[in-house]
């Protein structure tokens, strides 16, 4: 086991039944295209650094051991899981990326992102592709035991349309909010710890985003 940091020169995407495990080493992924799970199932990330991470794409990449495709630019996302299921994303740290920390869109389910440490970042975390896309009706979504630290805006989660357990993390620094919905999701949020800051501006812990009061 040696530590090391990977700069991608493109997106690294998974394959179904694999894991990434970093115990026992520092293990960096940063300064390029980052992780990419789409239409997969049975994936573990653990123990991995990411960070820094960029739009990357357009090119021919291996997305199984005998199958080359062009994959468009990605959004710069530390983690992209698109229409996959039973994905565990654990004891991870996340910042600084282009886009979104981790998203999780286009009816993925069966998705748990549990004790990670995310900081300096806006958009963290994204559940549900936009108020439109119905189909993450049937998303579910633990968020546990992780913790949202110094430089995070908002989204921690941002939720749309399917089911989420945000329980037991620790939030010690937002400016906008830290829990966000629309498109009517449910979202059973217990045991956690809000610390806002002395900024009365920056003391909202949740927000219904882009919702007529006649939703509420």
């Amino acid at each position: 086991k040696h530590d090391m940091v990977v700069t991608l020169k493109q997106q690294l995407v998974m394959n179904s039944y694999k894991t990434i495990d970093g115990r026992g080493a520092s293990v960096h992924i940063t300064g390029g295209g980052c992780i990419t799970i789409h239409d997969v199932n049975n994936i573990i990330i653990h123990g991995i650094h990411i960070h820094d991470c960029k739009p990357i794409g357009n090119a021919m990449i291996r997305d199984s051991p005998n199958h080359v495709r062009l994959w468009e630019t990605s959004d710069g996302d530390g983690i992209t899981i698109r229409g996959s299921k039973h994905i565990w994303v654990d004891h991870c740290s996340l910042a600084n990326c282009y886009d979104g920390l981790i998203d999780v869109t286009h009816a993925s389910t069966s998705v748990t992102l549990s004790n990670n440490y995310m900081t300096h970042h806006n958009k963290v975390i994204l559940l549900g592709h936009s108020d439109s896309f119905v189909q993450d009706k049937d998303m579910q979504v633990t968020v546990a035991f992780n913790h949202f630290g110094e430089g995070l805006v908002q989204r921690m989660p941002r939720c749309r349309h399917g089911y989420f357990h945000v329980v037991n993390n620790d939030y010690t620094h937002w400016e906008m909010y830290a829990v966000g919905g629309s498109a009517a999701p449910t979202i059973y949020c217990e045991g956690n710890r809000f610390l806002a800051s002395n900024d009365p501006n920056n003391k909202e812990v949740t927000k219904r985003e882009e919702a007529p009061e006649s939703e509420w």
